[in-house]
């Protein structure tokens, strides 16, 4: 699990636990010990699990910030989320559990998840990383392990609108070659995941130095890339994941590609005439005829 001081929700905890009324002390230091347990608990159970009352929770929240017992939860679940490792996954998934209707829950919570997503996401972020991929003559898309699936979606997307996208594989040490070598100002989207590749943060940092436009594409605040990027993009989901949640970054990208292909109108439509005719041409695709 992530030090005290890795993020705002525990830092604010430690930094606030003696000015609390010994109730809230309690309730404070359970948080601290058992982050994992206490993020999915309701007020009432995390009441009962620190003999106290759900007012005295609820007014813990308050005075650490939080409008709402759910916006607590969310931040105390990024912070979990990034210090998980794959046996605490599995465990909170139930993964040896017998008889768990695996894909009834797992629809139901990308069900979740999407609300989640549709309620909070900011739409004018995701618009202004449209008027980058409309404005940007060249742009490149970086992943790594499971952020790679996303970053090579985005880039193969983008290449059915505009020209100019390139695909690179963060892991891939000849992308540092690549990025030494980009034209000025070029537009980077870079995707990271939890948990987070140290290969990214070390890219992101060489981007900032190199004087590239740099976008992050991520599922929390708290991605250690969005220190270095110019323009950073969460995609929130509701549930900790077993691997990483899917779902919304897939509905995200669609945004933002179906968005640039909507400003692009006549430009786009004469390019994928020629992509079009290349693929005949080279017998790309099946074709019935």
């Amino acid at each position: 699990m992530n030090a005290e001081s890795s993020h705002p929700v525990i830092s604010s905890i430690s930094n606030k636990l003696d000015t609390l009324t010994p109730k809230a002390q309690t309730l404070g230091t359970y948080i601290i010990q058992n982050p994992s347990k206490a993020v999915f608990m309701t007020t009432k159970e995390l009441a009962e699990s620190c003999d106290t009352s759900e007012a005295t929770v609820v007014r813990f929240v308050s005075a650490l910030g939080y409008k709402r017992y759910s916006d607590f939860q969310d931040a105390l679940k990024d912070f979990v989320n990034t210090g998980l490792s794959l046996p605490d996954r599995a465990a909170i998934k139930g993964i040896k559990e017998e008889g768990t209707d695996r894909l009834h829950r797992e629809v139901l919570e990308e069900i979740s998840n999407l609300k989640h997503l549709y309620e909070h996401i900011d739409i004018e972020i995701m618009n202004r990383i449209v008027d980058y991929l409309d404005e940007s003559q060249t742009v490149y898309v970086i992943g790594s392990r499971l952020s790679y699936t996303f970053a090579y979606y985005l880039g193969w997307s983008l290449t059915k609108v505009r020209k100019g996208v390139h695909i690179l594989k963060g892991s891939d040490t000849t992308t540092l070659d690549l990025l030494t070598n980009a034209p000025p100002s070029s537009l980077i989207v870079l995707a990271a995941c939890t948990r987070y590749p140290n290969e990214l943060i070390k890219l992101s940092k060489m981007i900032r130095r190199g004087g590239h436009t740099l976008i992050s594409l991520v599922d929390s605040a708290i991605c250690p890339v969005n220190q270095f990027a110019d323009l950073s993009i969460v995609v929130p989901g509701r549930s900790i994941p077993f691997i990483g949640n899917v779902s919304g970054m897939l509905v995200t990208i669609q945004y933002i590609v179906q968005e640039l292909a909507n400003r692009r109108g006549d430009d786009m439509a004469d390019y994928q005439k020629q992509l079009e005719q290349m693929y005949l041409e080279n017998d790309i695709l099946f074709n019935l005829d």
